[in-house]
């Protein structure tokens, strides 16, 4: 699986986790779904993400996300 579904993936997970908790557990879970919301918009404007540096160093590779 490429690196660009794996975080596609993974970030949509956490931020769904994240507003579940939210809703029956505590309003804290809400600075899960902050953080990977920033996260997402930090990497949208620099290029950098570090989830990508560290799906490489596993060694995921680069491919299509959307075909």
């Amino acid at each position: 699986m490429p690196i660009e579904k794996i975080v596609l993936l993974l970030s949509g997970t956490m931020v769904l986790l994240g507003s579940i908790l939210t809703l029956y557990h505590s309003p804290a879970w809400l600075y899960l779904t902050g953080f990977v919301g920033a996260n997402l918009l930090f990497a949208g404007l620099t290029g950098f993400c570090p989830m990508v540096k560290f799906l490489r160093k596993l060694g995921f590779k680069h491919g299509q996300a959307f075909k």
